[in-house]
């Protein structure tokens, strides 16, 4: 996990966020959920990818998850996803990688959960069906060599902690290009207080979309004052977004989170490109419950109202936004492989701190 020491986050450039983050800012806050990475470099190998793995509920003994699904462009890939929008729920993990990645990455997850849950899979006709979604990464990395493998997914899923996340170019972030600065990995939390309780609400995008001149932060045109090194005049990129609560919801108030995440990304200016695969999760690891197959056949549970909801709302896409940006400032400069020759920067901190200390 990354030492934040070693390069500031947004909010340490001084970016006036709103919101309360959690201790981490940092989909972590959630209490119990896991985050890891495998990260794959070798130029030699023009190689630049990796897997994040996302474990909502750690453990060996398999829960639902209650879940909601919302596609802003579907110009890309979420598995398990007609499953969670009919029962509102999935088992197990999540991982993001590159688009030629999600077989590896499906066929590693599977192997992780029969193994994790040995006594479920050995006793019961149980199946898995594990959450894996992608964004392109061929500008950075051969992604027709197909570098991901199973094993990769598991070694993400075996480093899974709740301690703080590393950003930029990590895991499946590695080779992700964001407003044509290199992208990757984002987090951020907000804390929140419903009907007198407390509640954390956060976010983990994979950030790999838009292009310079749309890029605004915080109402600065960041984009059009930052134009020097663009790669390419039209979208070809995608965003995955996992939204995590400890808030009681239900499968239809998750799907309504999910649904503000093309908010949160909007407020960076992207307007959801043709080309863009803008895919959103949102979960709640609220009402921990046995497998539905061996619940009792009356069930109670925990459910916020929706006429309360407009706060967690906000918050989702409080933390959505100020992810990106984390994924943005947490970047490095890096040598294109297609084209050859070219270079993807960093964003330039020092002019993004000074734009803020002018306003």
């Amino acid at each position: 996990m990354k030492d934040f020491g070693t390069k500031p986050r947004a909010r340490d450039l001084g970016l006036p966020f709103p919101g309360t983050p959690g201790p981490l800012n940092a989909i972590t806050d959630v209490p119990g959920v896991a985050v890891g990475f495998c990260t794959l470099t070798d130029p030699a190998r023009a190689m630049r990818t990796g897997v994040t793995a996302i474990l909502p509920r750690p453990g060996t003994d398999p829960k639902p998850v209650w879940a909601g699904q919302y596609a802003l462009n579907g110009n890309g890939e979420m598995t398990g996803t007609h499953w969670i929008n009919d029962a509102g729920y999935f088992v197990g993990p999540i991982c993001i990688t590159n688009t030629h990645g999600v077989g590896a990455a499906h066929s590693g997850a599977t192997r992780w959960m029969i193994d994790t849950y040995a006594e479920y899979f050995q006793n019961n006709h149980a199946w898995a069906m594990p959450v894996i979604a992608e964004t392109y990464d061929g500008v950075l990395n051969d992604i027709n060599a197909m570098h991901v493998r199973p094993e990769h997914a598991i070694e993400a899923l075996n480093a899974a902690s709740t301690g703080a996340v590393a950003e930029g170019s990590t895991g499946g972030g590695n080779g992700m290009i964001c407003y044509e600065f290199k992208g990757g990995t984002g987090t951020s939390s907000r804390r929140i207080e419903v009907g007198g309780l407390g509640y954390t609400v956060a976010a983990l995008v994979q950030a790999n979309h838009g292009i310079r001149p749309w890029l605004n932060i915080l109402g600065q045109p960041v984009g059009r004052l930052m134009p020097e090194g663009a790669l390419y005049s039209a979208e070809m990129g995608s965003i995955i977004v996992v939204v995590a609560t400890d808030a009681p919801l239900s499968g239809l108030s998750l799907r309504q989170v999910a649904k503000r995440a093309a908010i949160g990304i909007g407020r960076g200016g992207t307007p959801g490109g043709n080309n863009s695969g803008d895919i959103f999760l949102a979960f709640s690891t609220a009402n921990e419950g046995p497998m539905p197959q061996f619940a009792p056949v009356q069930q109670s549970k925990q459910e916020l109202n929706g006429e309360h909801l407009d706060v967690l709302y906000l918050a989702a896409v409080e933390a959505i936004e100020e992810s990106v940006v984390n994924a943005i400032v947490a970047g490095d400069d890096v040598q294109t492989i297609k084209p050859k020759g070219l270079t993807c920067h960093a964003i330039d901190t020092n002019r993004l701190r000074a734009m803020f200390q002018k306003v």
